[in-house]
């Protein structure tokens, strides 16, 4: 199991999208007449690393003393913690989508809940420039925002995740000696509740295609005999592959509900067709004329001239059933009193030992 890559930047995307939130901090100073006379637009860097990255590119002799520009902000992740209080079961799956080909389905698993810590630091020479920037921020934490992220990108797995705010501490160097520069630094602690998401299988094996049920006539099924099984498929309600089957040789209106086709050989009892875009169900069939029943599924009846094409739903267009779709079911019942079940691992009924006491 583990040993399989994969990697879909959720924490590194859950981390870009935290610093894009205070990347457009701007600050005023004014004259004592109440006018601006400046603008400073507050920069933001990730960690010290590329801090001092940037500073070896910048200045790559570091012998010389080099003032830090302030204000500024700088973020840095410090934590990853399991949240159990967001598990759910590790064996619960949902279906997507692949934005590659939308007729692909995947079975995923359900992520895994995980809280990141993101320490958000605000360093200022004066009091009032990091003043200004925290009220800036605070107003839209009550404790948390939310902030769409696309986690999973080949399915297009999107989520709103909340950002808290925990805390706010701050230091002052204002006790160092008069030749060092005054650095006030704000510290906002905050959480993202994020989701760490597994691999993606490339397959559909494991989606649900069939359901079946059996009844027995005890509530311990141990010993008890199975007396009814029910069946249910997904079924098409429109046709997919435009296949033509037959062609109508009369007129009908929204009243006939018996009438003659090209060569009914080709359909069969309780077969849905598709003319223009009524659904109907065929109940009998005599020569070519056939019985049907009008407007299944919730489509319109209306009027079809001779010649209008029929097209029959049969597996072909079941197969072709995109997720999203609307479909229906194929229902099968059946009565039984053999004293078999079914076996899940052979695929078939088989005897089933009673035991006696």
């Amino acid at each position: 199991m583990l040993g399989q890559y994969y990697y879909h930047e959720i924490i590194r995307k859950t981390i870009i999208a935290f610093g894009t939130l205070f990347n457009n901090i701007d600050i005023k100073h004014k004259l004592q007449n109440d006018t601006n006379y400046s603008v400073i637009k507050v920069p933001i860097v990730y960690g010290p690393v590329e801090k001092f990255l940037a500073r070896l590119e910048q200045k790559p002799d570091l012998r010389k003393r080099v003032a830090m520009t302030l204000p500024r902000l700088a973020f840095e992740m410090n934590s990853i913690q399991y949240d159990s209080s967001r598990k759910v079961s590790t064996m619960q799956t949902f279906i997507a989508k692949s934005i590659v080909d939308d007729k692909t389905v995947n079975k995923v698993f359900m992520p895994v809940p995980y809280n990141l810590g993101i320490q958000l630091s605000i360093m200022s020479q004066y009091n009032d420039d990091a003043l200004q920037i925290i009220e800036q921020i605070l107003p839209y934490f009550q404790p948390s925002f939310n902030i769409t992220i696309d986690l999973v990108s080949s399915i297009g797995e999107k989520r709103d995740i909340p950002l808290i705010l925990g805390g706010i501490n701050f230091k002052d160097n204002y006790e160092s000696g008069y030749e060092e520069k005054r650095i006030i630094i704000h510290n906002l602690d905050f959480t993202a509740k994020t989701y760490l998401f597994g691999p993606v299988p490339d397959s559909t094996e494991g989606l649900i295609k069939k359901v079946q049920v059996d009844y027995y006539t005890n509530t311990v099924t141990k010993n008890a005999s199975r007396q009814l099984r029910y069946i249910a498929e997904p079924r098409a309600i429109r046709d997919y592959n435009d296949d033509q089957t037959n062609t109508l040789s009369q007129e009908i209106d929204d009243k006939v509900t018996e009438f003659i086709v090209s060569d009914a050989t080709l359909l069969s009892k309780n077969d849905y067709i598709i003319i223009e875009d009524e659904e109907m169900m065929i109940t009998s069939i005599t020569g070519n004329e056939i019985k049907v029943i009008r407007g299944q599924d919730n489509t319109i009846i209306t009027p079809h001239e001779s010649g209008s094409n029929i097209n029959i739903i049969n597996n072909a267009d079941d197969a072709l059933i995109e997720q999203d779709d609307d479909f229906g079911f194929t229902e099968y019942r059946y009565d039984y009193g053999d004293g078999k079940t079914y076996s899940p691992t052979k695929g078939i009924d088989v005897w089933k030992i009673i035991s006696i006491k």
